[in-house]
């Protein structure tokens, strides 16, 4: 295993809801005086718009385009431990959707490392979101 591998401690698509402490844990390391972690929730609006639940589908590289966007952000020598999931499937509001974690020696890197890590997963990641509205409709989001 390389280093940056070494440095990947939880990289997941998965239709099971997602667990932040666990990745904070994920990352923990005695040197880090940072952890950083995000999540993405599922919101009841958009747009203006009232949403009632998302479905997200993933293409079956889902995965790898994760670990290779998480080994990305790991081969910054600041940072100690990545670790990234995101759910598929269908979500109700208030389940969350992403999950990120990074930990350093101090904040302000992790938090720069979070926030490219976050960043890159929803530029990247070839994973669709489909909106169910109040009045019915759907829509889907950021599809090709």
């Amino acid at each position: 295993m390389t280093r940056t591998d070494s440095r990947l401690a939880l990289v997941t698509v998965t239709t099971t809801p997602l667990d932040p402490a666990a990745h904070e844990a994920a990352v923990a390391d005695r040197r880090a005086g940072a952890v950083v972690s995000f999540q993405g929730v599922v919101r009841d609006h958009d747009h203006g718009r009232t949403v009632t639940r998302l479905e997200y589908e993933g293409h079956p590289s889902a995965t790898d385009v994760l670990r290779a966007v998480a080994a990305e952000v790991a081969t910054d020598p600041a940072v100690y431990a990545v670790a990234v999931s995101h759910r598929v499937g269908e979500l109700a509001i208030g389940d969350v959707a992403l999950v990120a974690a990074v930990s350093t020696a101090h904040r302000a890197a992790a938090f720069a490392a979070c926030a490219r890590l976050v960043d890159e997963a929803k530029a990247r990641l070839p994973i669709w979101k489909r909106q169910f509205f109040a009045d019915g409709t759907e829509e889907w989001v950021n599809c090709p």
